[in-house]
């Protein structure tokens, strides 16, 4: 099965190698994940408001609450806009020019949230690169919802849309202002060799 066939049929595709930001990505298919990654869904939307129309109906509360929660308590300077098929809130590139390091056409991504097959998810890029967050995150988590937490490294994965805590999920995308985002993503991700220094 091609890589193209693949993607089109919803699976996750698992990117390795040291030259990932680069044309002669090398792609490595751990089997074991790409069932796991399966649950991911692909929404084909020109506009955040297109993609709120296009999500399964007993989602669109959800999926709208969680968009205006953000909206209200993102600071100034992020940007909402459809990113990698979800609805992103980003750098623009008239704030931080250089874009996202693997694909400089790109704005710098900070948050996107996304209706998948069997969650609506929250990836927040900040959790990913600052581990108080992350600790604030966590330990707050419990106050505003009796379920487990089900987070990856930066996706917060909600099954069932009246689990969300939204007034969390607002707080959380408050914490980071735009140029504290930009210094953390120079300094952790887009440039880890300084990190070895």
């Amino acid at each position: 099965m091609s890589l193209e066939t693949l993607w089109k049929k919803g699976y996750w595709i698992k990117i390795t190698g040291s030259k990932v930001c680069t044309k002669e990505i090398r792609l490595i298919f751990v089997f074991s994940e790409i069932n796991l990654f399966k649950s991911l869904m692909i929404i084909d939307a020109k506009s955040p408001d297109d993609y709120i129309t296009k999500v399964p109906e007993e989602r669109i509360s959800a999926m709208t609450k969680l968009r205006n929660v953000i909206l209200e308590n993102i600071p100034e300077g992020f940007e909402e806009c459809m990113n990698y098929g979800m609805i992103g809130y980003v750098v623009p590139h008239s704030v931080f020019p250089s874009g996202y390091h693997c694909d400089p056409k790109l704005p710098l991504p900070f948050i996107n949230i996304a209706s998948q097959k069997n969650f609506i998810a929250v990836y927040h890029s900040g959790i990913y690169a600052d581990p108080n967050l992350m600790a604030w995150f966590v330990n707050e988590y419990p106050k505003y919802n009796s379920r487990k937490l089900d987070m990856g490294k930066s996706c917060i994965r909600f099954k069932k849309p009246d689990e969300i805590p939204f007034e969390l999920i607002g707080q959380l995308a408050s914490k980071m202002t735009v140029n504290q985002w930009i210094e953390m993503y120079q300094d952790k991700i887009s440039q880890p060799s300084k990190r070895k220094a």
